[in-house]
């Protein structure tokens, strides 16, 4: 490369306002910009994450451009990333008496009071934005930010419209919209806004799949269809109307349509374990178990901390009566989620299955320890307990029981049946009267349980008395 080429090379790359900055950065040199160019490096800085070399061109760019209101400004910007509030504050105030009519010093001072939390202020400070701004749009989409923290969704809903009615294709305006109509329960309206929109904007699929969304939550499936229908249509790679598709399609039960939705979802894009369950749970519904299974455990392949996904391998092996690979399964659950009573519930059962009675001591127990306290619970805990031969355990699970649960025969029954065997007969005779007096009927329990405690001539007269006493 010859000399004079190389000079030309470095002169370009001097006259590129960012390679010239950095170039002055590590040689320690010292090099004019305009204002301009100070303003571009330190807006790429700040776009690029790069905020220490931002605060250094901004130090710099005041060095050459002190009375710059631009600089001192985007100055603010900084303090406010910092959360150097206080700062920011006395900064822009002094601002503002330089330059009471810019529309960015309001902004600023919107945006540290919104950090401060003081919303209503804020919004004050981009109401008087507005008035000096010729670029509404971006105040409008802050404003419905502030009334979105004040959960005023009407006036955050007026806000995000008007940005819309600037630009049609303001799809994050759209969709703050919608989140409104959503947060107000107001679908309807919301169907009606984005028909209007729909009228104005025909080939917008956001609009045609919002559109489906709000049909969807009002059950109106057809019309839901026909909305997702449109957005492929018109964007045939658009994943988010597949998926509502398919799930529209398990709404109307045509659970093979839903499946070849969700499989077109996995051709468009890298397979999801929500795609495999969904797609795991379509085969359930038709009966066919052993493509359910396998989608599901394509589903925990993906992604192994979704328990949803072990639960329903689970159910589906418990439902096979393969009870060892529904405890296998179940555990993986218990890992990701230890405070899930439910799943302690079916960890419970399983073991009982399995005869494993200590482990299933142990489920119940965590459930009544995670305050799932359904009386299922502590009847199924006090039976293990009752056929381990743990009298006492059984009857402290069923006192704790009875101050939850007041008169209920399934409770006294047991209590009655537990005190005869611990040879407390007067306490029993008293607790199998209360469980009569509840629900005769319930003292087959008695008999189920306690069948030498039945076979008492005692016991079998005093329900022989009460039956024909209430005849």
């Amino acid at each position: 490369m010859n000399s004079n080429f190389k000079e030309v090379i470095e002169i370009k790359f001097m006259d590129m306002p960012l390679a010239k900055f950095e170039s002055m950065l590590k040689t320690n040199s010292v090099y004019f910009f305009d204002l301009v160019e100070f303003e571009e490096i330190i807006v790429h800085y700040l776009d690029t994450g790069k905020h220490s070399l931002a605060k250094k061109a901004v130090q710099l760019g005041l060095e050459q451009h002190p009375s710059s209101i631009d600089l001192k400004l985007l100055e603010v910007e900084i303090l406010i990333f910092d959360n150097n509030l206080e700062k920011a504050s006395q900064l822009v105030k002094k601002i503002e008496q330089l330059d009471p009519n810019n529309d960015e010093v309001y902004i600023q001072k919107a945006t540290i009071l919104s950090k401060a939390g003081r919303h209503q202020e804020a919004i004050q400070n981009l109401k008087i934005a507005l008035i000096h701004s010729d670029e509404k749009v971006d105040i409008w989409s802050l404003m419905g930010m502030e009334y979105l923290y004040l959960d005023d969704f009407e006036n955050a809903r007026l806000s995000f419209a008007k940005c819309i009615d600037v630009d049609f294709e303001d799809y994050s305006a759209l969709y703050n919209v919608v989140y409104c109509f959503d947060m107000e329960k107001d679908h309807e309206q919301a169907i009606s806004f984005l028909n209007s929109y729909i009228d104005k904007n025909p080939y917008s699929e956001v609009a045609w799949h919002q559109l489906g969304r709000q049909y969807f939550v009002l059950n109106m499936f057809k019309e839901a269809l026909t909305s997702f229908d449109y957005a492929v249509l018109i964007d045939e790679s658009f994943i988010g109307a597949y998926l509502e598709k398919a799930k529209t399609y398990e709404q109307l039960e045509q659970y093979e349509e839903a499946i070849r939705n969700y499989m077109i979802t996995l051709e468009l894009d890298d397979p999801t374990a929500f795609a495999y369950v969904r797609i795991g749970e379509c085969y359930h519904e038709l009966g066919q178990q052993e493509s359910a299974i396998s989608y599901y455990k394509k589903a925990v392949h993906e992604d192994p901390l979704l328990d949803k996904g072990w639960i329903l391998l689970t159910e589906a092996y418990h439902q096979q009566a393969d009870y060892q690979k529904a405890l296998y399964y179940i555990s993986k659950a218990l890992k990701i989620d230890e405070s899930n009573a439910l799943y302690w519930r079916r960890y419970a059962d399983i073991n009982i299955k399995l005869s494993f009675y200590e482990e299933a001591i142990k489920g119940f127990e965590n459930c009544l320890d995670l305050k799932d306290e359904a009386i299922e619970i502590f009847i199924a805990l006090s039976d293990v307990l009752l056929f381990l031969g743990d009298f006492n355990d059984a009857l402290n699970v069923l006192f704790k029981a009875q101050k939850i649960y007041k008169d209920f025969a399934e409770i006294e029954y047991r209590l009655s049946g537990l005190f005869f065997v611990l040879n407390k007969k007067n306490y029993g005779i008293n607790h199998l009267i209360s469980g009569m007096k509840i629900d005769y009927d319930y003292h087959t329990i008695v008999k189920d349980l306690f069948p030498t405690v039945y076979n008492i001539e005692a016991v079998r007269k005093i329900l022989e008395d009460y039956r024909k006493a209430t005849e």
